[in-house]
């Protein structure tokens, strides 16, 4: 029987240096993209599936006052706003923070990798099951449920371990951790397995591990066991990878949503440019005028 996940951890430490100038002095995950910092698509994904509590990993205390301070209630700026009958802004600060979600957060004192960043939250987590996002990964369906959900509903049927997958060409498959024994049934991959960044010879599949992820508690205790892997660091793919060895299941989803990549400042120029243009039909006609004026 599964046990619905009601906890997320959100990896946010390290020095954002694929953004930087503007991450010298600022968390990327308050970047925006389409004028919404990074790090609320992660929290409004929780939000659609009732997560109870949102785990910040963190690296220095600079970065924690920051989301400390923004998913705080502010009586300042909302009496500001109030009174000067600015109420969709008003709706919009108070939207910041979902209705009964806690947030707690755990140093990761060192840099040792994604899995090392996750198991910083095994006391917080205690013995429940979790989810796990990369929160400069942000993905958005526009006709139907969040991906958060339907990761959900397959775990539902299906318990273990349940991750959002994406297929790529055989040659770009070297960059991701890649399903190992996949057989595709739908939208749904189950497999036996997962290796992490193969060479190009080795790639067993075109189904690449991306996250989210939704997770059985038993990969807190199969973390420690992990070891450095090809990168020097401690990988969540390999965590999983044990898991699977062991019998615990493992499927992916081909999720509906469209990937904007936000980890590094020319993705997340080009993720601001092609949700914008997605979203907003006054900004595709002003692109198009300039499109046109640079063809004459």
């Amino acid at each position: 029987m599964t046990r619905k996940p009601e906890v997320c951890i959100l990896p946010v430490a390290g020095l954002s240096t694929r953004n930087l100038p503007a991450t010298k002095v600022i968390h990327k995950g308050f970047l925006t993209l389409h004028g919404k910092p990074i790090i609320q698509y992660a929290v409004d994904a929780c939000r659609e599936i009732g997560i109870k509590e949102v785990v910040f990993i963190y690296s220095d205390e600079i970065g924690k006052d920051l989301f400390e301070s923004y998913f705080s209630p502010c009586e300042m700026l909302e009496n500001h706003l109030k009174s000067h009958n600015k109420l969709d802004l008003l709706k919009v600060v108070r939207d910041i923070i979902p209705e009964g979600m806690k947030f707690s957060f755990a140093r990761q004192s060192e840099p040792k990798g994604n899995g090392h960043a996750i198991l910083m939250a095994k006391e917080i987590v205690g013995d429940r099951d979790f989810v796990v996002m990369w929160p400069d990964d942000v993905y958005i369906n526009f006709h139907g449920t969040g991906i958060l959900r339907q990761l959900e509903e397959v775990y539902e049927e299906t318990g273990g371990m349940v991750e959002n997958v994406m297929e790529f060409p055989r040659e770009e498959m070297v960059r991701y951790g890649a399903l190992v024994g996949a057989v595709r049934s739908g939208r749904v991959v189950k497999a036996n397995g997962l290796v992490e960044k193969p060479a190009l010879e080795d790639v067993p599949s075109n189904y690449a591990s991306m996250g989210p992820y939704i997770l059985p508690n038993i990969i807190m205790d199969i973390l420690p066991e992990v070891r450095k892997g090809s990168n020097g660091e401690i990988n969540l793919t390999d965590a999983m990878e044990l898991a699977a060895k062991r019998g615990v299941p493992l499927h992916g989803v081909l999720c509906d949503a469209v990937r904007f990549d936000c980890g590094t400042a020319k993705e997340l120029e080009k993720s601001n440019l092609k949700l914008s243009l997605m979203e907003d039909v006054e900004l595709r006609a002003f692109a198009n005028e300039i499109l046109s004026h640079m063809v004459g």
